[in-house]
């Protein structure tokens, strides 16, 4: 079997797949031991925007190279950080004035934090296969950072605190990120980047591909846990005639929402198509009806912050879903438990797997 684990973008909301990565390696600790870590299960793991962040954390070597940190460490991460990285102002006359002569945040504590936690490791040191997308404004195309890409062109082998920083860099949050990558000839390659969520918020498809550049796989040879973070509840619901009145302003976000929503439904139902009768090794977990403050990507006060960790948990109780091709929605599914029942027996899969490919490499 092949691992694979995706994170979606989402800014503050990260928090949530960091609930339930916490649960996750608790599970593979009960079955491990307690120096049990994500990174020791799964084969790529893929993440945009703040779940490239996340990646990042789960995946780059600290001490005795062994992961920088536990998965139970991301909550709190984001909790203590998110008030400086979005500093709340109030909303005025001020503050709109403010927004129109730049992004809504300098990133200047984000980006200190970034290179203090990640030094100078490079995407080839990552513990496992990563990829995370980031979008060249400048060359107006997608770069995908990975280990895989690495091997095939030097000049790839950038920071992972530049990749973090760009695939990090939403439009009016937070400014792109421009950096430059010199490798051993002493050739060069500039980036002009922002967030890799403008194309691939949902980064399954992009760790699909990765794996298939190193092996022939099909849904049944495969697992994935791929986490959102979150999506807000859609009420929607306009006629042609009612839509005929709109002018161009009028249109601006709901198209603009349109294509976002249209796009992940096209991966859900490719993903799907992939897992056609193999649906048990794909396990999507996602809260499709945020409201209020908790939608919102930037809302770091403290309330919304522990809103945002108690609907992490919320989802670990709630029944498995599974996207259906033909309704185009994730459905509840009957006699499968909750995604903590789920997740607990992917657990025992991925203790399995991987004790397994211990013993072959030792009998090599």
């Amino acid at each position: 079997m092949h691992t694979i684990l995706t994170i979606d973008g989402g800014g503050v909301r990260g928090i949530i797949p960091g609930v339930i990565l916490a649960f996750l390696e608790s599970k593979l600790q009960e079955l491990d031991g307690e120096d049990a870590r994500i990174v020791d299960y799964f084969d790529v793991i893929s993440g945009t925007s703040t779940g490239g962040l996340v990646t990042a954390m789960l995946a780059t070597p600290g001490k005795d190279n062994r992961p920088l940190f536990a998965a139970k460490e991301i909550p709190q991460f984001y909790i203590e950080n998110c008030p400086k990285i979005f500093p709340q102002r109030k909303n005025g006359f001020l503050g709109i004035v403010a927004q129109l002569h730049g992004p809504k945040y300098g990133g200047e504590y984000l980006h200190s934090k970034i290179e203090e936690l990640l030094g100078d490791t490079k995407i080839h040191d990552a513990l496992t296969s990563i990829v995370i997308p980031a979008y060249d404004c400048k060359r107006n195309t997608p770069v995908i950072f990975s280990k895989s890409e690495v091997e095939n062109n030097s000049l790839m082998d950038a920071l992972l605190s530049d990749i973090c920083i760009s695939t990090s860099a939403a439009p009016t949050f937070l400014p792109p990120h421009h950096f430059q990558t010199t490798d051993s000839l002493g050739r060069t390659r500039s980036f002009n980047l922002i967030d890799g969520g403008i194309f691939a918020n949902n980064p399954t498809l992009l760790a699909i591909q990765e794996m298939k550049q190193n092996f022939r796989i099909n849904g049944r040879k495969i697992i994935i846990i791929s986490l959102g973070t979150g999506s807000e509840k859609q009420d929607m619901k306009l006629s042609a005639e009612h839509l005929a009145k709109w002018n161009s302003l009028e249109w601006l976000l709901p198209l603009l929402n349109m294509q976002l929503h249209a796009t992940a439904d096209m991966s859900d139902s490719l993903i799907a198509s992939i897992f056609e009768g193999s649906e048990k090794n794909f396990l999507r977990i996602q809260e499709n009806s945020l409201t209020g403050e908790t939608a919102s990507v930037d809302v770091s006060t403290e309330e919304n912050l522990q809103n945002l960790v108690e609907i992490g948990k919320g989802l670990l109780k709630k029944p498995v879903s599974r996207f259906n091709i033909k309704s185009h929605k994730f459905e509840e599914t009957d006699g499968e438990g909750t995604n903590e029942d789920e997740l607990t027996r992917l657990a025992r899969i991925l203790s399995c797997e991987r004790r397994r490919r211990l013993r072959n490499l030792k009998a090599l």
